[in-house]
């Protein structure tokens, strides 16, 4: 387990807004950040360093949130990594489908505050490390 909470952090979100601020924010936190504006760069991105957790977004271009997570969680070297959606999707099917392929949590961007999801996030990738 990393030293003082410095937990790998991959966040995949298009909106380069929502992206900066959550980085910025995980980095205070002592978490090593890595983003990506799109599913095949944070597929990359898994290939040469795999994180602890990763925030995901669903809508994405290209491969959309949902067709990562399918991808990551087939690979035996990644389908332990705790996975978090935070998207603007609401719709009940949605939130089912993303939590059936694998998800740990699905949250609504705008239910929740930057510092709970960052609670929320360190809180997993702490059980995680203790299994």
């Amino acid at each position: 387990m990393p030293k003082n909470g410095n937990y790998k952090i991959l966040i995949v979100e298009d909106d380069l807004f929502l992206l900066g601020m959550y980085a910025t924010k995980f980095e205070l936190e002592n978490f090593k950040v890595s983003t990506a504006e799109d599913a095949e760069k944070g597929l990359e991105i898994i290939s040469k360093d795999i994180p602890d957790i990763i925030l995901l977004d669903i809508i994405l271009p290209g491969i959309d949130g949902f067709e990562f997570l399918k991808r990551i969680k087939k690979d035996s070297k990644t389908n332990k990594i705790p996975v978090i959606l935070l998207t603007n999707l609401s719709q009940k099917d949605s939130v089912e489908k993303g939590l059936a392929l694998g998800a740990n949590d699905y949250l609504i961007n705008a239910h929740f505050m930057p510092s709970e999801v960052i609670d929320k996030i360190k809180n997993l990738v702490q059980e995680s490390k203790k299994k």
